[in-house]
């Protein structure tokens, strides 16, 4: 997400939250398109689960793709490698909060409309 966030686990959290409101939001905008195309609910749960993962863990989620594929055989691209991603030591667990985030952002979104629509 590139923002100046806490390290380690805050900042993790901090991410989760974030990317939990995209996935709550974004829901809503694809109920919306999905009502106006006429396509079935689950075509608006998929697409908002995919693109609040693609908005809410996608730098992140590619430079732990990056680190993990790219041979960084010298210690200078290492470092140049770990000096553009902001808290290279929890960058795992920050990538896991955040399309955990994002995924219960959409299920919550999606909860709250079925519960309007049954009432």
């Amino acid at each position: 997400m590139n923002l100046p966030l806490h390290p380690g686990w805050p900042g993790a959290l901090e991410a989760g939250l974030i990317a939990l409101a995209i996935g709550f939001a974004l829901y809503f905008v694809f109920q919306a398109l999905s009502r106006r195309f006429g396509w079935p609910p689950g075509h608006a749960v998929g697409w908002a689960c995919l693109a609040a993962v693609a908005i809410g863990a996608g730098i992140d989620l590619w430079n732990l793709f990056y680190l993990g594929v790219v041979r960084l055989e010298s210690p200078i691209y290492a470092r140049i490698a770990l000096a553009k991603i902001h808290d290279p030591d929890s960058l795992g667990i920050r990538v896991l909060m955040e399309v955990l985030g994002a995924l219960c952002g959409v299920a919550l979104a999606w909860m709250l409309a079925q519960r309007r629509e049954a009432a």
